[in-house]
């Protein structure tokens, strides 16, 4: 009687997190739409000014296509650090274009793309901080006895992918 009572309390947990989890990434999916939806804008903002940075534009296209068709959880993950890399491909390419830098449409889609991507780290962190959780259920015991049972796996974490964290690990350039 003990053990089915500890295998309904472990379950139950198990199931808690995981539900946590998804409901985690429902917040991220609103935001990452909202972003999805201003690539377009901000592509045809840009387009006149950047006719030769084409293979940009694309790389920013293709990478949006992709993420908006992902399946699953983690096909979605791959699917935004690929997008989070090209955006940034954009941004350095942007910098060679001081007239759209001071376009009044450019600038607002920027400050709302900024904002966007502010509020996805946030539900980010919550997103990782609920994996964190499961993932320490799936491999702890006891627990991971019934996780096993379930055939649950630790699950990864939304992180900034490898090109945003090599970019983070050179220092930034100051010019005067």
């Amino acid at each position: 009687m003990v053990v089915i009572i500890w295998y309904i309390s472990a379950n139950n947990k198990l199931v808690r997190l995981k539900n946590r989890r998804e409901n985690a990434f429902a917040d991220i999916d609103v935001q990452l739409k909202q972003r999805h939806d201003l690539i377009p804008q901000l592509i045809g903002a840009v387009k006149g000014y950047m006719d030769h940075e084409k293979e940009v534009l694309m790389r920013i296209t293709e990478a949006r296509s992709k993420a908006m068709g992902a399946g699953d959880i983690n096909d979605k993950i791959s699917a935004e650090q690929e997008l989070g890399s090209a955006m940034s491909a954009f941004q350095i390419q942007v910098e060679a274009y001081p007239d759209l830098k001071a376009s009044a449409n450019f600038m607002q889609l920027q400050t709302e793309i900024a904002d966007v991507e502010n509020k996805l780290a946030s539900v980010r962190r919550f997103f990782n901080s609920a994996t964190r959780e499961m993932n320490d259920a799936v491999e702890s015991i006891p627990s991971n006895i019934v996780a096993g049972f379930k055939k649950m796996t630790s699950q990864p974490m939304f992180d900034l992918g490898e090109v945003k964290r090599a970019e983070m690990d050179v220092a930034p350039e100051i010019k005067f």
